[in-house]
């Protein structure tokens, strides 16, 4: 027998095609012997597993070769179907001569594609794993806004949308076509951003990886044939040349990674970071900025789920890492999406097409759902494995802890679809993830509260989300959506605090970050308490509960509830040491403090005045 490999560690993940058995036509001593040294692989002449075909002479099938062999039909087919669209891929300045355009490719080709050119593996669940290379989480720094009339009055100015001008954009987007135009395979997907057709944008996705096609598959709404067929100009379009940096010598650029937006000509342009997320989020930006300007719609980084009893709906906020997707997928509830929504004047609905969840210490036990949508299809990211079961291991983080998996939203179960409810909210939960320990795992807040904690938009940024994050880090991102925020944050905390007057919406502050101590001292909120104070709010019990005021923050919180621990429900109890415990508080309250100042001068004094005392 062969001895046990190693798990897939970041080191063997050479851009060859060793990994793909099938594609290299080569035997299986052959493989083994590339991959792995000879001190960790042997084969004993003893042993019936010996067989070994001589090398450099793989056996081809003939009737492959026949005309009908999937390779040449697909050459045949995506000629067909780009040839409505040569003129605009000519005039943006693609070779037509040169590479072969391939256009909402099916799913299994798109899986060929990747193993044969890019070292992907087919998990055990029938997920295609694949890698993003140097840059495993977002690029915020990198991340630019053209400045151009048509919209700079809206722009919020600053850290998060930093200036670009509109000549390095074009600089920028020339060297990004130049580079497809180097590729044998150019993939373009067409879809759409938004289940509401009356706010609904349609999306050009133009990339160099079969991956990245895939990943957006996923995560735009995927359109019938028919639509398809009479999709027209896109709204927006991506051009991802990831694998290709910037010149950091371009005026405006600082590293070899850029990812800009020009609103004026509807584009984005990717250049060093494979990171799939980055057009995820480029997507989400877009309509962060059209939703409030153009259509006078509430965009929310959010997920929501809606009761299959009642009705009711729930909005969860939060960043990543903070429970978004784990909590708003539900057995008892229809998931609306995972992240991204609009709370339109009729109802919400998702903007994507599915979802983009963590895997780090996934578990079938923990989170059956997510666990299953783990299937062909899908997508996983940067995520370790065993080379010969193809089993991927989701406690290892030697890639990276931000380990993700794309699936389409249709493979949660009892997904709602289409993803929109004609239904207003009842329920606001603020997600945070509290690296110092201090705030309860629950705590109701008044109408001023919530548009303050909306405002300052406390939590950490966990391991691995961003590009050189690797411990919790306590920030304040407004609106629970800085990175990716496009208008001032007092437009969107405006329409929010309107919308919840105008329904009677109760609002809920959720501790998932540490408690019993701060990060390396205290242990995270366990997951099965969080979901029992969700189920309450649920079911209307945590409505009904008696209330104490939690000290300098003057939050309400339950005095007991069915399930939790009384220790848990107020975190004074749960340090050891309750002078340790005050003077967190205490550090907490000033982060708060000095974080509100920035919007102290757009608020009213009541809403100033619902944050903590100090």
């Amino acid at each position: 027998m062969f001895p046990r490999a190693p798990p897939i560690k970041p080191a063997c993940f050479p851009r060859h095609r060793s990994l793909s058995l099938l594609a290299q036509h080569t035997s299986f001593a052959s493989v083994a012997k590339h991959a792995y040294p000879a001190s960790s692989f042997s084969l004993s002449l003893s042993t019936p597993a010996t067989m070994v075909y001589p090398h450099s002479t793989p056996y081809v099938t003939p009737h492959i070769l026949h005309k009908h062999y999937a390779q040449a039909h697909d050459t045949e087919q995506y000629n067909e179907l780009i040839g409505r669209e040569l003129e605009y891929f000519s005039q943006a300045g693609f070779d037509m001569d040169k590479i072969t355009i391939k256009r909402n490719a099916p799913v299994a080709q798109l899986y060929e594609d990747a193993i044969r050119n890019e070292g992907a593996v087919i998990s055990s669940s029938g997920a295609l794993i694949n890698f993003s290379g140097k840059k495993t989480g977002r690029s915020p720094k990198d991340k630019r806004i053209v400045f151009e009339e048509t919209s700079k009055d809206d722009i919020w100015w600053g850290s998060v949308n930093i200036k670009m001008d509109e000549h390095t954009f074009e600089i920028n987007r020339e060297r990004a076509i130049d580079y497809l135009n180097t590729r044998d395979n150019v993939y373009v997907f067409d879809g759409f951003a938004g289940w509401d057709p009356r706010y609904r944008i349609k999306v050009r996705v133009i990339c160099a990886r079969a991956y990245h096609a895939l990943f957006m598959h996923n995560m735009l709404i995927r359109p019938t044939e028919e639509e398809l067929a009479n999709f027209g100009e896109p709204d927006f379009i991506i051009y991802n040349a990831g694998q290709f940096p910037a010149n950091r010598f371009t005026q405006g650029m600082s590293s070899t990674t850029s990812v800009e937006i020009n609103f004026k000509r509807m584009e984005m342009v990717i250049l060093g970071t494979e990171y799939a997320g980055e057009m995820k989020k480029g997507v989400f930006s877009v309509m962060h900025y059209l939703q409030p300007v153009k259509f006078g719609q509430l965009s929310l980084h959010s997920s929501a789920n809606v009761g299959i009893e009642k009705g009711d709906v729930t909005l969860f906020f939060g960043l990543s890492g903070t429970g978004k997707t784990t909590l708003s997928t539900d057995p008892r509830r229809q998931l609306i999406g995972d992240d991204e929504h609009v709370w339109s004047d009729k109802g919400v609905f998702n903007i994507e097409g599915g979802c983009y969840a963590k895997c780090i210490n996934l578990s079938a036990e923990k989170e059956p759902e997510i666990y299953n949508a783990i299937r062909f299809g899908s997508i996983l990211e940067n995520v370790v494995y065993n080379p010969t079961t193809r089993v991927p291991d989701y406690d290892d983080t030697s890639i990276t802890e931000n380990t993700r998996c794309a699936y389409a939203i249709e493979y949660i179960p009892g997904a709602r679809i289409p993803c929109i409810v004609d239904t207003q909210p009842s329920n606001i939960v603020m997600l945070t993830c509290d690296a110092f320990g201090v705030l309860p795992p629950v705590s109701k807040l008044s109408p001023e509260q919530a548009s303050y904690h909306f405002l300052a938009g406390y939590t950490s940024k966990t391991p691995g989300t961003e590009d050189g994050v690797l411990e919790p880090i306590p920030t304040f991102s407004t609106c629970y959506s800085a990175p990716f925020i496009v208008c001032h944050p007092g437009r969107y905390a405006s329409m929010l605090a309107e919308r919840m007057s105008l329904h009677n919406v109760d609002c809920w502050l959720i501790n998932t970050g540490w408690t019993g101590g701060k990060f390396g001292m205290g242990k995270r909120c366990p997951l099965k308490y969080t979901r029992r104070i969700i189920d309450a709010i649920h079911s209307g019990e945590l409505a009904k509960a008696e209330y104490e005021t939690f000290g300098v923050f003057n939050l309400e919180i339950p005095t007991s509830l069915e399930g939790v621990p009384r220790e848990l429900l107020n975190p004074e109890h749960a340090w050891p040491n309750r002078e340790a415990f005050e003077k967190e508080v205490r550090k907490l309250a000033g982060m708060f403090t000095k974080a509100f100042q920035v919007y102290e001068a757009d608020v009213e004094d009541k809403v100033r005045l619902a944050g903590p005392q100090v």
